[in-house]
């Protein structure tokens, strides 16, 4: 097999030990794969997850993480039809067999053409957070036009796409992100009101900003205390989504306080529509394609890098200092 040169993780630990650059064998794709050559790969948090170890999915060592890129298809395997060697695509990785490398298997599933709108960065950071921000407002909850949308980490790559598709869907958006630059960040944006939670209280500005009606819609990608106290504004029949724990705190919910208030607590686990659904997941590109043609929606890269910069940009990430999305061109 020929070889190529790609980060990998040989002993688990935090991402700026454990990834070493160095030679590996260029994967075969399987059936349902195609196999690209990557132009540009993001960073998210679970390749911070599964260089600790600590991630749902655990991978023989060595592996390369790297969930997401933008590349051009060089080989295709078995049972693909939609796709074909030479399309400029972007989509989900493969694991083992990830994106931090010259070459890497992406997943038909999850693997789209990448539209010319959108150069290679953008292509690479958008499937899984904008997927993710779709089926969380209009699958598991249904936002509407005029309703009051929370958005918890709104700076983060998550956190963006979903003030971007609360926007789009004609809700007032509320961000809150810590610190005043990414606040600024999240008001450049075009959220409505825009919350520093190191020095305001977002559970007030809430109530005051939907005259203590609360928030519809609470999106949440951070878990922990900002959930805790997300109860606490959210309105009569409104919906908390969980989307995730990036706070490292998993929240113990008071049942008891969610009847009381009559509001729903909601998961979203977007790789499950992958094997429940698929149609679903098609369906969502489709529309998030409209949106990106209408010029509603664009990731936020807040830092591009080369691929020498994948281990301290995936530490960023893990550390919770980075605005929007980070992403390594080759």
């Amino acid at each position: 097999m020929s070889q190529m040169q790609a980060w990998q993780v040989h002993e688990l630990g935090e991402p700026r030990d454990a990834l070493r650059w160095g030679p590996a064998e260029v994967p075969e794709p399987g059936p349902g794969q195609v196999l690209v050559r990557v132009h540009a790969a993001a960073a998210n948090f679970p390749d911070a997850l599964l260089c600790r170890g600590h991630y749902q999915v655990r991978p023989p060592l060595p592996f390369t993480p790297g969930v997401e890129a933008c590349g051009t298809i060089v080989a295709v395997g078995p049972g693909v039809e939609r796709l074909q060697s030479g399309d400029r695509v972007m989509g989900g990785a493969v694991l083992p067999h990830g994106t931090f490398a010259e070459f890497a298997l992406l997943a038909e599933a999850t693997t789209f053409l990448a539209p010319a709108a959108l150069d290679d960065a953008q292509a690479a950071a958008f499937t899984l957070a904008y997927q993710t921000g779709w089926f969380a407002l209009h699958r598991r909850v249904s936002l509407q036009p005029g309703q009051t949308l929370l958005v918890h980490a709104a700076a983060g790559g998550v956190g963006s796409a979903a003030v971007q598709l609360g926007k789009a869907a004609g809700a007032q958006v509320v961000g809150v992100a810590g610190g005043s630059h990414k606040a600024e960040v999240v008001r450049d944006l075009g959220a409505d009101v825009v919350i520093d939670r190191t020095s305001q209280d977002f559970v007030e500005v809430v109530k005051e900003a939907t005259q203590g009606r609360g928030a519809d819609v609470i999106f949440d990608p951070v878990g922990g205390e900002a959930f805790d106290r997300s109860t606490k504004c959210i309105a009569f029949e409104g919906s908390l989504i969980v989307v995730g724990f990036a706070g490292g705190t998993i929240p113990a919910p008071h049942l008891n306080h969610a009847l009381v208030k009559n509001y729903s607590i909601v998961g979203l686990h977007w790789g499950l529509y992958l094997t429940k659904a698929p149609q679903l997941v098609a369906d969502a590109h489709q529309d998030l394609m409209r949106l990106v043609d209408e010029g509603s929606i664009s990731p936020l890269i807040g830092q591009r890098g080369s691929m020498a910069d994948v281990p301290a940009g995936v530490q960023a990430v893990a550390d919770g200092s980075t605005v929007g999305r980070v992403v390594f061109s080759a």
